[in-house]
């Protein structure tokens, strides 16, 4: 038997962004706080940690990397298993000026971020997710990186902030609309074909 009766299936680029019902997912208006929220979470949480299981990776830009190393690894009680996923998670930044990451399984991506990805895609493990990063996450949406799309819709709109689909033309398959107790909803869509206008 050949290698290439079993071609090694590349690991999935999953985007997973909060945002709101007008596109927004820029966390700068202040929309968004997760400890804030009133109300039940219960299910949005178990639906977080149903992704986690998935995936043996987290790819982020700098300045996300940086919010989430000031934040996660200090939160003593954290009931949704966020911040222990974060500590023993292989951590991926790009970024060319970040020297020492200063948190535990982390590598700084320098290259080419193209290639840096899709080697990541290559290697062996499970989902790769990419989260916040507004600048590498259209970028990688406009290369045709990303395999699918987890977005929690929340029953905000903002009017002003960066969008997530912003330059890219993309059509998407859906996969999954999973309502919350809270409002929110998740969206979870496969990237389709390339869409022509």
């Amino acid at each position: 038997m050949t290698h290439q009766d079993h071609p090694h299936e590349m690991r999935k680029l999953v985007v997973t962004e909060n945002m709101t019902l007008d596109g927004v997912i820029d966390m700068a208006a202040g929309w968004f706080d997760p400890l804030a929220e009133g109300g039940d979470q219960s299910d949005l949480i178990a639906a977080t940690a149903e992704h986690r299981e998935t995936a043996d990776a987290v790819l982020v830009g700098r300045n996300t990397f940086e919010v989430f190393r000031g934040f996660w690894p200090n939160q003593t009680d954290d009931p949704t298993g966020v911040s222990d996923y974060l500590d023993a998670v292989d951590k991926y930044v790009v970024s060319s000026t970040l020297d020492d990451p200063g948190w535990q399984n982390t590598t700084v991506l320098r290259g080419d971020v193209v290639e840096e990805v899709q080697r990541l895609k290559a290697a062996d493990g499970r989902d790769i997710v990419a989260t916040g990063s507004i600048e590498l996450v259209q970028t990688l949406i406009a290369e045709r990186l990303v395999d699918e799309y987890r977005l929690f819709v929340f029953p905000v709109v903002v009017g002003r902030g960066a969008r997530l689909f912003e330059s890219a033309a993309v059509s998407l398959r859906l996969l999954e609309a999973r309502p919350f107790v809270s409002g929110a909803v998740l969206l979870r869509y496969a990237a389709g074909a390339d869409f022509r206008m």
